[in-house]
């Protein structure tokens, strides 16, 4: 009897373990993925955005040959393949805007995330949204300013550019700001969006990097307006400076009005393409650069 109740007691043991360990094992198996922000160096180089500190006395002509000799010194002995990549130019070091830092409220910007809600990893290329305050530089700022708890009202740039050519930074550009709500990117590889919230539609921030223009003053305020007098010389140079420092292709410039899905946004007004990219071809170049074959 006594070796049955052992045996029997040893049985219930075995199997409570086996129990134990099989339920572990379900467990991460089915255990949901959650949406997590983190950076994706392989696929998004938000490094190469526009910072404040390059505001700095830098020579970007110098700086650059120095890359490509370091690069080009790293591959001698092995095959390689020759790509472009944009290089600021003369005309860039030249030009040195006014800049001030106005932070954000935490509750109007985020983190950039690496997976979707599904716990889909999230591989876009960044985009480039151009907007318009619709009124002043700020009421803009001081709205960005200002907490909002309500996710619905939450909302910043990462970069504003006042009447007189000033850049305002706001948000470092490894974060996600909320400047466009429900919005897809039509671009050279489809529709691009991304759902990082459940209670709010899929959007473009997760891979956007958003600049605002002031409106002009007789605009300030009017929702309605369909043209005014468009934005100054100033404001286009201090634009195409600040994304001459970006690896950001011409095609995946964009404005809110393009992205936008509600059917309200039509900003940037007036806006003139032409006068744009060309000043930004006078800041940046593309240039070729040796990369090892793998």
């Amino acid at each position: 009897m006594r070796f049955r109740e052992w045996a029997t007691k040893v049985m219930l043991i075995f199997l409570l373990f086996a129990t134990l360990i099989l339920a572990l094992f379900a467990g991460k198996v089915t255990k949901p993925q959650n949406n997590t922000a983190t950076s994706i160096p392989e696929a998004i180089a938000w490094s190469e955005y526009p910072k404040a500190q390059l505001q700095s006395a830098k020579n970007p002509s110098s700086e650059s040959q120095n890359v490509l000799k370091s690069r080009v010194k790293k591959s001698q002995s092995q095959p390689s393949r020759s790509v472009a990549r944009y290089s600021t130019t003369e005309a860039f070091a030249r030009y040195k805007p006014r800049y001030e830092i106005a932070p954000v409220d935490p509750s109007n910007y985020g983190d950039r995330y690496a997976t979707d809600i599904n716990g889909v990893p999230v591989r876009n290329q960044p985009i480039i949204v151009l907007h318009e305050t619709s009124n002043s530089a700020s009421s803009a700022i001081n709205f960005f300013q200002t907490p909002h708890d309500n996710e619905n009202i939450q909302a910043s740039y990462h970069t504003l550019i006042k009447r007189d050519g000033t850049l305002v930074y706001l948000i470092p550009p490894e974060k996600r700001a909320f400047g466009a709500g429900n919005s897809v990117f039509n671009g050279p590889n489809g529709a691009e969006t991304v759902k990082t919230n459940p209670n709010l539609p899929s959007s473009v921030n997760n891979f956007a990097y958003h600049v605002s223009l002031e409106t002009p003053p007789e605009a300030w305020g009017d929702n309605k307006i369909q043209t005014h007098s468009g934005y100054t010389e100033a404001q286009y140079h201090s634009l195409a400076w600040l994304i001459a420092q970006s690896q950001v292709p011409e095609d995946r410039i964009t404005t809110h009005r393009a992205v936008d899905r509600s059917g309200q946004r039509v900003d940037p007004i007036s806006f003139d393409f032409n006068e744009f990219f060309n000043l930004l071809n006078t800041y940046r170049q593309l240039r070729p650069v040796n990369r090892v074959n793998r």
